[in-house]
């Protein structure tokens, strides 16, 4: 299995050229989800390679239904994202929001082409493994984490539920196993933002 690291000025055009790569198993969209622990930089990783694919990239920010939703995301992502692609269409989905505790009414849509791009913990589940084109594990060091989640812009909001979500991924990763079924591993040591 590749492993790449941000260390390295060649990493974005290197994880772009294995998705290029792959076969497309999402209709004909090929899919690479961004899977890691909080902190580890999957947000910042996944512009830069869409970037490289000039391609949309997808949260699961976005998506969770609320702060206890890291399980019930993975069937939202399957309904919204993974069925419309199997039938030629594009992911349609509903925005949480944070702020009334529940997803908007409204549909949004992200058109696709080729490749598409998913990042956030639940990604790399057993569910959607078999649609994904590359599974990438982002994964940095416990303090380099521990310091990015302190810089959030939203660190003050995210404190008070930092330990409950630490325990929904060590359970999600427990259950799903996704670093061990990672096409790739990016290694985000850098201090910071890259």
């Amino acid at each position: 299995m590749p492993v790449l690291s941000t260390g390295d000025p060649s990493w974005p055009a290197a994880a772009a050229g294995l998705l290029r790569g792959a076969p497309p198993r999402a209709g004909r969209c090929r899919v690479m989800a961004l899977e890691g622990p909080s902190g580890a930089g999957k947000s910042t990783v996944a512009d830069r390679v869409g970037t490289e694919l000039g391609c949309p990239v997808m949260r699961m920010d976005d998506l969770y239904p609320g702060w206890d939703g890291l399980a019930a995301v993975v069937p939202l992502v399957r309904a919204w994202v993974i069925d419309p692609l199997l039938r030629g269409g594009h992911p349609r989905w509903r925005a949480y929001d944070w702020d009334r505790g529940r997803h908007a009414e409204e549909w949004q849509e992200t058109p696709t082409g080729p490749f598409l791009l998913i990042e956030g913990c639940g990604t790399g589940a057993r569910e959607l493994r078999p649609y994904l084109s590359v599974l990438a594990w982002v994964d940095a060091p416990a303090d380099v984490r521990a310091q990015r989640l302190a810089q959030r812009g939203d660190a003050a909001l995210y404190a008070p539920y930092r330990e409950m979500w630490a325990r929904q991924e060590d359970a999600f990763c427990a259950e799903h196993r996704p670093r061990e079924h990672a096409d790739l591993i990016i290694e985000n040591t850098a201090a910071g933002r890259l």
